[in-house]
């Protein structure tokens, strides 16, 4: 959106635009209806995010309407050069056209020239004399009824009825625009890059800029003599490169580091200390970690909470609302202006190494509190920290002797790579971990986590071999070592790799094996929950139905007691699949209906998925085959996600092939696969809502049961009922009670 010339005949003071203004239709909007409603409004905003071009923009909009409203017009001052307090009132008075050649103080000028007019005043680039200018713009509205100030600064200016407008880099594809309209204007040939090849570079380089206008209006000067791909490449000293700005520019608009120059300078000593220390963070960050991280010589931990109250004022933090709670944080550009000041001190590497240590204790806890009520919340936290995660994984990465705890941390977020939809990721890091090398004896454990979990990430995604060199590397170090714990996670991993592998025979004896040696260790997780989940899963696919839902049935009764709801989800699985066999759809439905509102909320889409194919089958079973069919195509497309399809496994892919054939036989494969690609073209929330719906009946015919109950198909069924009364024989205890005792702690 791009906003027309103001008429020549608006009275004021404004400049002439040189340069059209893109975008912000809805900030504008928005602006100029706190306009109306308020006598002062102040736009807010860090150094190069467009405060001022937003504003002048409005002022402009309200000149338009200035015949209308009787208006004397729209003026602008702009106080950015100014020093002294005492020249406040003379530039304002200047702004205004006013000559007094009398000895009349110029407060008193301004306000009885004011008196009586309506007219608008912007007020630009108050804040290195906040106090000041926020006394003397009192005093003028509270004298001059028709006078209404739009001010932009870097923070408020603390009057009352100041309405504060908060103004935030433009949408992506807004900043791309701009940087597009500006580049076209320098040369207009540019034009054929943007809808060519360069595109994808110039959609990158805005993400690199954050979209702050200025950084982008700079770095569209760049583009007259380099590619697009050419800045991106010269972005690492992004203040050095996008310098030199138009002549005639103001100073503090010279460039991008002048830009955030000038509010660094307007900060105390200790606010820039603050600000150097926080760029630590990657994104998000709260108090607490502020404290930990940023507090010690220069600067104390009881002061931090009050400069960074400041630093809020001054719009170089911004504050958010988040599900884990108010967080705080830099835009990328200012974080890195502020990275500068803090390798020039000398302490970026001990600041660095504080920020690894709280979140390595973060993560502790966090693992801790995944068994328990506030699971959710954990969820949450390290969704909302997984950015400086990420950074303090790269910080024990960095450095060899460190390789220990990069092992201990990717090892010790497994609920988040496993539980929350983070396979890849948790690969990833996993995998760096490994090949970090072998730690010191003494750090062995650490290491031998880091193994079984990608064992288990490497198992859901189906990838059998990885996985399997994985778990029998940590079985055979931990044996070695005598570390039964690990000894145990890497035989559970086994048996879940067996179980999707269809060996469930041999899943059953090693999940039945994990399961006493858990107990011998007095461990009690989710993990260990979920080994007896899995040995519930083996039997049920063997027919052994009646262990399977016991197994599933305890499970489902400490998940109660302890709050923890991601282990309940598969053991809701096991018993909705023990229900369908036994012709309760019901039951089945009301069962899968919780497990995939859990798994979607923890964004586990292994268990959701197995959860979907399911719940389609037993809405195929109700008589409901089309909806049945758009189920089974939304969980299809899902599987994309995931690894390969079903782990490639006969068992769990039989809902899905008796879906298909039971209502393929109703619909026929024409309306079938037209309802199936309906399923594929749902987002996955709207694919969860679908599937939460409470059913409704449909038109068509409801077949006869393809089955008796209880005998629902399984692949190699003679074969596999043999082998489940083995399995059960050897593996299910007898006293079914799960392993380790409720004070058990997740130590693998």
């Amino acid at each position: 959106m791009r906003h027309g010339p103001l008429p020549n005949a608006t009275r004021g003071n404004l400049p002439s635009e040189l340069s059209s203004f893109v975008g912000r239709g809805d900030e504008l909007a928005g602006l100029g209806r706190l306009l109306e409603s308020s006598r002062l409004v102040t736009v807010t905003g860090t150094g190069g995010v467009g405060k001022s071009r937003l504003a002048l923009a409005a002022a402009r909009a309200w000149a338009r309407g200035a015949e209308e409203r009787s208006c004397d017009g729209v003026w602008t001052a702009d106080l950015s050069s100014v020093r002294d307090p005492a020249l406040l009132e003379f530039t304002l008075a200047e702004a205004l056209g006013l000559t007094d050649h009398t000895t009349r103080p110029p407060r008193t000028v301004l306000a009885e020239h004011l008196a009586d007019r309506r007219l608008l005043l912007l007020v630009d680039g108050f804040e290195q004399l906040v106090e000041e200018s926020a006394e003397l713009l009192r005093e003028l509205l509270r004298r001059s009824p028709g006078l209404r100030v739009l001010a932009a600064g870097r923070r408020p200016l603390g009057l009352e009825g100041e309405a504060v407008f908060p103004l935030a880099p433009p949408a992506p594809e807004q900043a791309l625009e701009l940087l597009v309209a500006r580049a076209t204007e320098a040369d207009p040939a540019f034009a054929a890059t943007a809808t060519g090849p360069g595109r994808a570079a110039l959609v990158e380089l805005c993400a690199r800029l954050d979209g702050i206008p200025l950084a982008l209006e700079l770095a569209a000067g760049r583009l007259r003599t380099l590619s697009p791909e050419q800045v991106l490449a010269r972005l690492e000293d992004r203040f050095a490169l996008l310098t030199g700005g138009a002549r005639g520019s103001l100073p503090r608009h010279r460039a991008l580091r002048t830009a955030i120059g000038w509010s660094h300078e307007l900060c105390t000593p200790r606010e820039r200390l603050l600000w150097a220390r926080l760029s630590v963070f990657a994104g998000r960050f709260d108090l607490d970690a502020a404290e930990y991280v940023c507090a010690g010589e220069g600067l104390p931990v009881d002061e931090v909470l009050d400069l960074v109250g400041e630093l809020l004022a001054q719009s170089v933090l911004s504050r958010e609302e988040t599900p884990a709670g108010v967080r705080y944080r830099m835009l990328e550009t200012v974080r890195m202006y502020g990275a500068g000041w803090l390798e020039s001190t000398g302490d970026a590497t001990r600041l660095r190494r504080r920020h690894r240590d709280w979140y390595v204790g973060l993560a502790t806890w966090c693992e801790l509190d995944w068994f328990s009520p506030r699971q959710r919340e954990v969820a949450a936290l390290v969704e909302g920290e997984l950015g400086n995660l990420r950074l303090a994984l790269e910080c024990c990465l960095d450095d060899p002797r460190e390789a220990h705890l990069a092992q201990y941390l990717a090892g010790t977020l497994w609920f988040f790579w496993a539980g929350c939809g983070r396979l890849t990721e948790g690969r990833h890091w996993l995998e760096r971990a490994r090949e970090a090398g072998r730690a010191e004896e003494e750090y062995e454990g650490s290491r031998l986590k880091t193994l079984w979990v990608l064992g288990y990430v490497a198992a859901l995604q189906g990838d059998a071999v990885a996985s399997m060199g994985a778990l029998h590397e940590c079985r055979d170090a931990a044996e070695r070592t005598g570390n039964r714990v690990a000894s145990a996670y890497a035989v559970h991993r086994l048996g879940c790799l067996a179980l999707v592998s269809d060996d469930m025979a041999r899943a059953g004896r090693l999940l039945g094996a994990a399961l006493e040696l858990y107990r011998e260790a007095g461990e009690l997780n989710s993990n260990v929950l979920m080994c007896q989940v899995e040995l519930g899963m083996a039997l049920a696919f063997q027919g052994d139905l009646a262990g399977a839902v016991s197994l599933s049935e305890e499970v489902r009764e400490i998940c109660r007691e302890r709050g923890e709801r991601w282990t309940k989800a598969y053991a809701l699985y096991v018993l909705a699949y023990a229900a369908l066999d036994s012709g309760d759809t019901g039951a089945a439905r009301r069962l899968l209906t919780e497990c995939v509102g859990v798994n979607h909320a923890f964004r586990d889409l292994v268990g959701l998925v197995l959860a979907l194919e399911l719940l389609a089958l037993v809405t195929a079973v109700e008589g409901r085959p089309a909806e049945a069919a758009v189920l089974q195509g939304g969980a299809e497309r899902m599987w994309d996600g995931v690894g390969l399809r079903l782990f490639g496994s006969g068992y769990f892919n039989a809902p899905r092939l008796m879906c298909r054939e039971r209502a393929g036989e109703v619909l026929g494969a024409e309306r079938y696969e037209a309802c199936a690609r309906h399923g594929r073209a749902l987002s996955a929330e709207e694919l969860v809502e679908r599937a939460l719906r409470a059913p409704d009946p449909e038109p068509e015919p409801r077949p006869e049961p393809a089955w008796p109950a209880g005998r629902l198909p399984r692949p190699r069924d003679g074969e596999a009922a043999g082998a489940g009364a083995a399995a059960g024989a050897v593996e299910r205890p007898d006293s079914r009670k799960p392993a380790g005792s409720p004070k058990g702690e997740p130590t693998g």
